[in-house]
């Protein structure tokens, strides 16, 4: 029932056209397979890094003996003649001289900014090439003649499948979102299955790279976007109990259901536990010194919350049968949220997702908060 998201501790892209500018500070990221020159192919490619310490924090501080999932999202800002399919890879970057530099140019800085990766290089001022003869095992790179470079990454490593893709067709909103669980399991790793964190490498398939024919260049907001779309690395892992007690499981649709206990404001650390209020509108007659309006019904168990951004109403946490299922205790239904996940100085608006008289109900009774940022 827990959802929890980092952001980049750098980002760039690195473009064969240019092969040594940066564009460690530019607003977008670019994956692309596009004519540069009359008969010549040029391609971009998408580094994005983690904070080790922000994935060790989450994993021993958040998740503990839990089994996540771990996914890469990047939200696409715009895209240029994509073919009827396309198929974007993903892979755990290596490095065999230490981590990359972001830099502080932007793509088309004159002069050229060569102060951190580009595709020829890891590091600002031409310095630490990328490895592009004599790979080590279950490392490679790609690229051609001429345009050595362009960075390398691991397809396995002691057996294990590093590649991730995601296929999209011509009516995909073609943001990404990748599941990278075993890239980041063995960056956290202390066996000897264990590699360093540089980052995921983000790439178009070979026969899309390079090519002559069509521009195909797919744009995406990076974490130095003015926007509220930062890439983001996303833990989910199910946390949930559902234990009734004495509560009755509510089962008709006319129902009354609220959050109880919405504050309105929340600054962007801890957590925050949201208690669900059920009962029946017209709850049957009995004989009781209390009221059977204040009796509180238990959500049944397929019950779900999700996060809805309040202006640009997409879903920020969408329902997952897995892993965002209500919570139960002898009080009531309830879910925690993590509000150092949530981009802070937005409205957020919370929904939930059941199924009462065998229909599929989204209750939404406009409990809206705000994340301000703290201090």
């Amino acid at each position: 029932m827990s959802v929890y998201r980092i952001f980049p501790e750098k980002d760039s892209y690195i473009y064969s056209e240019i092969p040594t500018g940066n564009a460690g500070l530019d607003e977008i990221l670019e994956i692309g397979g596009y004519p540069y020159t009359s008969g010549v192919g040029a391609t971009s490619r998408i580094l994005i890094q983690f904070s080790t310490e922000d994935i060790n924090n989450a994993i021993v501080g958040k998740i503990g003996a839990y089994n996540y999932s771990a996914s890469l999202g990047v939200y696409l800002a715009d895209a240029y003649q994509i073919p009827v399919n396309t198929v974007i890879y993903a892979y755990p970057v290596y490095s065999n001289t230490g981590e990359w530099d972001n830099g502080t140019g932007k793509y088309g800085d004159t002069p050229i900014n060569t102060s951190g990766v580009s595709w020829n290089v890891k590091e600002g001022g031409g310095v630490s090439s990328w490895i592009t003869v004599n790979y080590p095992p279950g490392v490679t790179g790609s690229y051609i003649s001429g345009k050595e470079g362009g960075g390398n990454w691991y397809t396995g490593s002691r057996g294990y499948n590093l590649e991730s893709t995601q296929s999209n067709s011509v009516k995909s909103t073609y943001d990404i979102n990748l599941n990278i669980t075993q890239a980041v399991k063995l960056w956290n790793t202390s066996s000897a299955d264990h590699i360093d964190n540089r980052g995921i490498i983000l790439k178009l398939s070979n026969n899309l790279e390079f090519n002559t024919t069509s521009s195909i260049k797919l744009k995406y907001y990076s974490a130095d976007t003015n926007t509220i779309y930062p890439p983001y690395l996303e833990f989910k892992w199910d946390d949930s109990v559902y234990s009734t007690g004495s509560l009755q499981v509510l089962t008709t649709s006319l129902s009354a259901i609220n959050i109880t206990n919405n504050k309105g404001k929340y600054t962007d650390v801890g957590t925050q536990r949201f208690r669900v209020s059920a009962r029946p509108k017209y709850p049957t007659r009995t004989f009781s010194t209390s009221s059977i309006y204040l009796t509180n019904y238990a959500l049944p168990s397929a019950s779900y919350w999700g996060v809805r951004d309040e202006n640009t109403e997409e879903m920020i946490i969408d329902f997952d049968t897995r892993f965002t299922k209500v919570s139960c205790d002898s009080n009531g239904s309830f879910f925690d949220m993590y509000m150092d996940g949530l981009q802070p100085e937005r409205y957020y608006r919370i929904l939930i997702k059941t199924t009462l008289d065998g229909s599929t109900v989204v209750v939404d009774n406009q409990n809206i908060f705000k994340i301000v940022r703290n201090g």
